[in-house]
């Protein structure tokens, strides 16, 4: 067991969450640290811990209630909370994520307890380098940050938001094994236009209108010249923003610091890998598809761009890449002559449609027959059985990827599909379902979540050192994921891995992703033997240490 020198004592070392090991604080720790009469008289061990913990865990009789549990864990006691996603990781990720977390940004105001992460609002706006200055955080890699404005499909949740950078950053630390010390949750709080938030007494947040346009954009290059400044080398990942400020922010940023959206390229990226997988059981190429997305958002403008570079690169011609998306919207299929269109809506907007104006999803497949149906819409219900037997009639493997969140918003349940294409359909989901079963096999559902990339490509850019994340990491990203997949060595496998390999994954889509970044001249070299050695160097494991005084 490693030893540790702790300068801190008494009340303060078992109230630091980084440090404190609870009832696994030995006798000679105990003495020399003064834990006496803090502490109940039993010492444990850090997996009697997780097994009580999971005990209590199952005892409780909604996620919501775990997820508040675990939360609590998690800011008393984090090595225990790893410990424990660490065990049983396939159980405890939809409690600490997605679905669960969707009722956690609805209710933060209520839940919220104890610091975690930074509050930066605009009426301390002039405070932010103060704020960041705090020496706790010297050694921050990576950062998510949000306004939550758009948070999953609920809408603006104001700081609820924040539940999502605490949760995504778990996650960076549960699968990709980055070290809690070295992430940090930050919600810019610019205020809420959401009337039930600012009606409330509850609310925690700035009771205020959004702050919107110039002051806007003023308040967020403010934010990144400051974290740029404090952190030269960091990863800023931005999280729920409203796709009106998601894309030009990113584009703003993406050249001057590290950023990655993973609303648009995380989204984009395991939506990739996930075709890539299901091309290995149909023998077909991004290119050989006809792919409609039901949803214009910067989720779906993101699988769009990605898909469309994959085409390109593997030897398409842009024109007739373009020509097989098809992307709809609330108000039907994107036309060239709708002039409310953004500019990513505009790349895959068509200009040669001859059917009825403002085409619905029906209309769409019914017309083009695709291979593929991607839904980002954030409406549950919208993959209807008609839609889906008409598009499994012109198609032996259809690949539909219902991909909104939370669960009730999922645009069909793998069952249904699996029902009304005969079990032909390649699906993978955006939250988890329960198994289904097909001709008296059962299948794991797969889930095309954003983690599988975004700890994976955090991972890969701390390890190499990479100053930029570039459209080809992602694309490697993608392509590391699909190495992965159970398709490759099992014709009847499942499109993902695991839950519970999400640590192979993670390792599979860093390597891909540091590779990129070398061969594209973003990051320090390094020789191919090194790279899992720079990569063990940010993984770290939930254990105890032996305390020395310092």
């Amino acid at each position: 067991m490693e030893e540790r020198t702790i300068l801190l004592q008494g009340r303060a070392l078992v109230a630091d969450s980084l440090l404190n090991k609870g009832l696994a604080f030995s006798e000679a720790e105990r003495d020399a640290f003064g834990l006496h009469g803090y502490l109940p008289r039993n010492i444990d061990t850090l997996d009697r811990q997780v097994d009580a913990a999971m005990a209590f865990l199952d005892g409780l009789a909604t996620p919501f209630a775990r997820h508040i549990r675990m939360r609590a864990i998690q800011d008393s006691n984090e090595t225990l909370f790893y410990a424990l996603l660490e065990r049983d990781l396939e159980q405890y990720l939809p409690i600490v994520y997605t679905p669960t977390i969707g009722e956690a940004c609805r209710k933060f105001s209520e839940i919220w307890h104890a610091p975690r992460g930074l509050f930066l609002s605009w009426p301390e706006r002039d405070r932010i380098e103060e704020i960041l200055s705090d020496p706790a955080l010297n050694d921050v890699r990576v950062i998510v940050v949000t306004d939550g404005e758009r948070v999953l499909g609920l809408g603006d949740q104001g700081v609820g938001g924040m539940g999502i950078p605490i949760g995504k950053l778990s996650l960076y630390t549960a699968c990709a094994g980055i070290a809690p010390h070295q992430t940090l949750p930050i919600t810019l709080d610019v205020g809420t236009n959401n009337e039930e938030l600012l009606a409330s007494s509850n609310y925690i947040g700035w009771k205020h209108k959004r702050v919107e346009g110039a002051e806007y954009d003023a308040f967020i290059e403010h934010f990144v010249r400051a974290v740029g400044k404090r952190w030269p080398n960091i990863l800023l990942h931005w999280e729920d923003f409203a796709a009106k400020n998601a894309a030009p922010i990113l584009e703003r940023y993406r050249t001057e610091i590290c950023a990655y959206n993973d609303d648009i390229q995380g989204t984009a990226a395991v939506t990739a890998g996930t075709i890539l997988a299901a091309n290995i059981l149909s023998g077909a190429k991004i290119s050989d598809h006809v792919i409609v997305l039901l949803g214009g958002g910067s989720a779906g403008v993101g699988i769009a761009d990605l898909l469309l570079a994959m085409m390109i690169a593997e030897g398409t011609a842009e024109p007739e890449a373009r020509s097989r998306f098809y992307m709809i919207d609330k108000d039907g299929l994107l036309e060239q002559n709708n002039p409310a269109l953004s500019t990513g809506q505009r790349r895959f907007a068509r200009e040669d449609w001859k059917g009825s104006r403002g085409a619905d999803l029906a209309e769409v497949v019914r017309t083009v027959h695709p291979t593929v149906l991607v839904g980002a819409c954030g409406v549950g219900g919208m993959f209807t059985e008609e839609i889906v037997r008409d598009m499994a009639a012109h198609c032996e493997r259809p690949i539909v990827l219902p991909l909104s969140n939370p669960t009730s918003h999922a645009e069909a349940t793998p069952r249904d599909l699996v029902a009304w294409t005969d079990g032909r359909v390649l699906v993978s989901t955006g939250s988890p379902f329960p198994p289904v079963k097909h001709d008296g096999r059962t299948r794991r559902v797969d889930m095309t979540n954003n983690s599988y990339i975004f700890p994976g490509v955090g991972l890969g850019v701390l390890a190499c050192g990479a100053t930029r994340i570039t459209d080809g990491m992602i694309i490697a990203a993608a392509k590391g994921l699909a190495e992965v997949s159970p398709a490759n060595n099992d014709p009847d496998g499942n499109l993902l891995p695991p839950l519970t390999d999400m640590r192979e994954v993670a390792i599979a889509v860093a390597e891909a992703t540091a590779r990129q970044a070398r061969a594209e001249g973003v990051c320090e070299a390094f020789e191919d033997g090194d790279l899992r050695r720079l990569i063990d160097r940010f993984v770290w494991t939930p254990q105890y240490q032996v305390y020395r005084k310092g």
